[in-house]
């Protein structure tokens, strides 16, 4: 339950940030400026690398875990989402142009629903990698979760106990990402999945 509560509140947000971040990046060229280096990186810097510093600031606590989980997430959800609102039929922003629509009308009413297909992608893939940045955490510095069992029972030689953690966290990651994508199919209900 440790485990899962660190990858679901991770997940909620990395995604509000990652969101909050793609729309920030599309609203101000001086914002796009900053926060591109921020989120590069982010992802070049391994994640086993800022485990041990974010224990440091934040703790031994959830928040350590929470965080690494969403610097895991947050990348994804923010490019995919970015590159969807940056993809928006031109023809679409000419016509709300000519009918002097207002930016945040813009954002609202035509950038986000054409960018939400591509948010779905992101979130999906956020939510596939999501419990790594829980389990790394626990790695580091905890005292109960999956990752923590694993350590303990990689150091008494339980391959069996590893094995079993294992299993329960594939099973954990398989209901939250078929929950998400069935949520995202919801939401992007126009786009219609290939069957053939």
């Amino acid at each position: 339950m440790t485990t899962l509560f660190e990858i679901i509140a991770g997940l909620l947000l990395g995604t509000l940030l990652g969101a909050l971040s793609a729309l920030s990046m599309i609203a101000s060229l001086s914002l796009k400026r900053w926060l591109l280096p921020v989120l590069v990186i982010s992802q070049a810097i391994p994640v086993f690398a800022l485990a041990p510093l974010l224990v440091l600031w934040f703790g031994y606590g959830m928040s350590s875990k929470i965080a690494m989980a969403v610097l895991i997430i947050f990348f994804p959800v923010t490019a995919a989402f970015y590159d969807g609102l940056r993809s928006t039929e031109p023809e679409w922003l000419e016509l709300a142009q000519v009918m002097n629509a207002k930016p945040l009308a813009v954002i609202r009413h035509i950038r986000i629903p054409a960018a939400l297909p591509a948010f779905a992608s992101g979130l999906r893939v956020a939510t596939a990698v999501a419990p790594i940045g829980a389990v790394v955490g626990e790695w580091v510095g905890s005292s109960k979760g999956l990752g923590f069992y694993m350590l303990y029972a990689n150091a008494r030689m339980q391959i069996d106990v590893m094995f079993a953690a294992l299993v329960v966290l594939g099973v954990l990651a398989l209901t939250i990402y078929f929950s998400v994508d069935r949520a995202m199919i919801k939401i992007v209900y126009w786009q219609k999945e290939e069957t053939e």
